[in-house]
C-alpha cells in the first residue's frame, strides 16, 4: 500500500469494484442494483460514472433480507 492509498474501510465513497471487494457482493449484482435504483440515496454520480456512498449503502444493505 502507497501513502496515497485509503483503506476501503475509511473511503467515503467506493467504486463498484472497490465495493464489491469490501461488501462481498459481486460486480454484476451492484451495476444492477445501480442501473435499477439510479437516483438512490447511496449513489453517487461524476458523469456517467458511479460511486456508492459506503455508509449509506451499509445502511441500505442492513435493511435486506436478500440481495
Amino acid at each position: 500500500m502507497t501513502s496515497y492509498d485509503i483503506p476501503y474501510w475509511k473511503k467515503y465513497t467506493l467504486s463498484i469494484e472497490e465495493a464489491a471487494s469490501y461488501f462481498r457482493i459481486g460486480e454484476g449484482k451492484l451495476r444492477k442494483l445501480v442501473s435499477d435504483n439510479p437516483n438512490a440515496e447511496y449513489l453517487l454520480w461524476n458523469g456517467n460514472r458511479v460511486q456508492i456512498k459506503r455508509t449509506r449503502f451499509e445502511k441500505f444493505i442492513d435493511t435486506l433480507g436478500a440481495i
